[in-house]
């Protein structure tokens, strides 16, 4: 189950800047403009009234205060309902997000009062539905301070008190700390049926501004960027390690072909030797036949015999020399067998340990493929590697000149434009590149239609984006 999130908060002064955020007059970055359209306002305003602060005002003017509203005083409480991420998207894809917001509504006027519950609108375009409402606090019966300070001095003399019925402005009996325990409890009952539950009662999280949050997000994309620089020359020691083997690799396998080559050239003086010697062997034993009879024929076999003896010693020394040669050449084949089995085992050993390097990567930065991908497209755009870095820091980029489309092959020029990547669940990767606000493909697309418009072409059908930089493991 996940949790149901109810934050009250006393508005300082003036909600002119708060209305327009919340009716969307002034876009935030974190919210998708395709998706503004979604977001509706659930309290219908009386005829002559505009807008949030129009009702706000409305609501002090015909509410029957007897005493002037001070300067500094709290004239509405901002209420934010909502829950966990993961539950509430649940409930928007199950078709009961309007079933929920009419249920969030009616605990606002059960526990407020329906007149002083004078705007809730509800918001789509952001990465979690949730509803901003506006409650003036108008409320009836005793102070509570006067309370406390009868019971503090029961002998002591008061003035006769006006009537408790009359309306007041007091957000301090709003929001006192036993009634806002009580909105967690009733609120929390009010949502269990959508699988909400309450947080842990005492709890010490608190709830942050919007300028923290984003304080601590520019935090984490600083160490972000840090982290991606050091894995990009990670990458670069990866890659000049493994040419660096390759190239020793090659050089093994070419002296071991050299060191084949030679070996087969001597084997065959070897086998072409010993041909020779059997020949001579058969010459010799065919001549001590045919000349045993004779004497002379025994003293010339005797000379034939010499000179045939001194022949078989030169090629016993050939053989014994080819011998000798061809045991060497094993030898120096098994030291190179060794040598190149020595540094495939440190070449395996270098790869593992780079990818457990990335694998630890991975899974502390996530982001960084993503990232990685978004910053070599900025490149494909004709942007200088400085420019693709700041914007995959989620810093804004400012360009004047050339914008290349890769997916229309054409160059559109730009002045002073904004390009931007913000996270987008459902955009690429869990992200998307802005040009002046809209999504890349968007923009593109639109100045195509433009540029084809003018020169009178057709214009083809639009064909889906083809992200080519990926990263291969």
């Amino acid at each position: 189950m996940g949790y149901a999130v109810l934050h009250l908060d006393k508005a300082p002064g003036n909600e002119a800047a708060m209305t327009a955020h919340i009716a969307r007059t002034k876009i935030p970055t974190n919210a998708s403009p395709e998706r503004t359209c979604l977001n509706e306002e659930l309290v219908e305003f009386p005829e002559e009234v505009a807008d949030r602060t129009e009702a706000i005002n409305y609501r002090l003017e015909h509410a029957g205060l007897t005493r002037k509203i001070g300067t500094n005083q709290v004239r509405v409480i901002r209420v934010m309902l909502t829950g966990s991420h993961d539950t509430m998207k649940r409930i928007e894809e199950e078709g009961r997000l309007p079933e929920w917001c009419a249920d969030n509504l009616a605990w606002l006027r059960e526990t407020f009062g329906a007149e002083n519950v004078v705007s809730a609108v509800v918001h789509r375009d952001e990465s979690t539905p949730h509803i901003h409402a506006a409650v003036v606090p108008i409320v009836t019966g005793e102070r509570r301070k006067a309370r406390t300070a009868a019971s503090e001095t029961p002998g002591k003399r008061h003035y006769r008190p006006k009537s408790a019925a009359r309306p007041r402005l007091c957000a301090d009996d709003v929001m006192s700390r036993i009634r806002l325990k009580q909105y967690q409890d009733t609120y929390a009952a009010a949502m269990s049926k959508y699988g909400l539950e309450r947080g842990i009662d005492g709890s010490e999280a608190r709830h942050i501004t919007t300028q923290e949050f984003y304080r601590q997000a520019i935090a984490q994309q600083q160490d972000l960027q840090e982290n991606i620089d050091a894995l990009l020359r990670l990458e670069e020691q990866k890659r000049k390690a493994v040419e660096q083997l390759k190239q020793q690799e090659r050089q093994v396998r070419t002296e071991y072909e050299q060191t084949a080559t030679l070996q087969a050239q001597k084997s065959a003086e070897l086998n072409r030797t010993e041909a020779e010697l059997k020949s001579v062997k058969g010459e010799l034993k065919g001549v001590r036949l045919k000349n045993a009879a004779a004497e002379v024929g025994s003293n010339i076999v005797e000379g034939i015999g010499a000179m045939i003896g001194t022949s078989r010693v030169k090629r016993q020394q050939q053989i014994d020399r080819l011998n000798a040669e061809n045991a060497s050449l094993h030898e120096q084949i098994g030291t190179l067998n060794r040598t190149n089995r020595e540094e495939k085992a440190r070449h395996e050993q270098a790869e593992q340990q780079l990818q457990a390097k990335l694998d630890r990567i991975e899974h502390w930065l996530p982001d960084t493929q993503t990232l990685i991908s978004w910053g070599e497209y900025c490149r494909d755009m004709g942007l200088l590697e400085s420019g693709a870095r700041e914007i995959i820091a989620m810093k804004p980029l400012y360009v004047s000149g050339e914008l290349r489309a890769p997916e229309y092959s054409r160059r559109f020029d730009v002045s002073n434009t904004e390009i931007r990547l913000q996270r987008d669940p459902n955009g690429p990767g869990g992200f998307q590149l802005l040009i002046d606000r809209q999504p890349a493909h968007a923009w593109f697309r639109q100045r195509y239609v433009e540029l084809m418009t003018r020169l009178g072409y057709p214009v083809r059908p639009e064909r889906p984006v083809i992200r080519r930089h990926t990263i291969e493991r």
